[in-house]
């Protein structure tokens, strides 16, 4: 039986994205190749500095969305944020970490194809690409809009820049971004995480709990053994 697909959107710049890896890897663990997640960028902080400030004028600006996203952090010991994250680490954009990850996307299925196979999800080079970005703002506090920061992470992974910014200059990076926002638009993706299965019949959006999603993966199992797809 083929195995169940889940999109997965989120922005690299998201709180909850960041607190929803574990639940990914808690999914993989329990299904593993009965499942298959495939991600997507959707684009939550397009212009960081003008959200934030609009968003936050009346609440502290900048140090209240800072001590806001600290304060989600103290909630979920698995993870770590720096005090200096949407405080003095102010990033420009997602936009310049998904291209990133676009071009890196890119590199992949070139490998892939010499390899005539796909890695699992959590083995792929755009999965750790995506995850070093989000370690990198919510741990070491780095400025994932700045290209240098890319230039570091594309060496810490072993992948030569160059290859990166070949896939940035032919336009080709971005024509898989704009593909990715313009395919969240259509399936009317309002944030970040969200998650689609069951050809978008169910969608979970948001801080979801691990057995919610591991929940909705067993209804969507079952409803295939049932064909409860096929209903009128």
């Amino acid at each position: 039986m083929s195995p169940i697909k889940i999109e997965y959107y989120s922005d690299i710049l998201c709180i909850w994205a960041y607190v929803t890896q574990l639940r990914i890897e808690k999914l993989i663990e329990t299904f593993g190749d009965r499942i298959e997640i495939t991600a997507y960028a959707c684009s939550v902080f397009p212009d960081a500095h003008e959200k934030i400030a609009l968003l936050w004028q009346n609440r502290g600006g900048f140090e209240g969305y800072s001590a806001h996203v600290r304060s989600v952090a103290e909630k979920f010991p698995h993870i770590e944020v720096h005090s200096d994250v949407w405080n003095r680490t102010v990033p420009r954009t997602s936009a310049a970490a998904h291209l990133f990850v676009k071009a890196v996307e890119i590199i992949e299925a070139d490998l892939d194809r010499n390899d005539m196979h796909q890695k699992p999800y959590l083995e792929k080079l755009s999965t750790r690409a995506a995850w070093a970005l989000r370690k990198a703002f919510f741990v070491e506090a780095r400025d994932i809009s700045d290209w240098d920061t890319h230039r570091d992470i594309a060496k810490a992974l072993g992948i030569d820049y160059g290859q990166i910014d070949r896939a940035i200059r032919s336009s080709e990076a971005l024509a898989r971004l704009e593909s990715d926002y313009t395919q969240g638009l259509a399936k009317d993706i309002k944030g970040s995480p969200t998650f689609l299965m069951n050809e978008g019949r169910q969608r979970l959006f948001g801080n979801v709990g691990y057995r919610l999603l591991e929940a909705n993966v067993h209804e969507v199992i079952d409803g295939r053994n049932e064909g409860e797809a096929s209903w009128c």
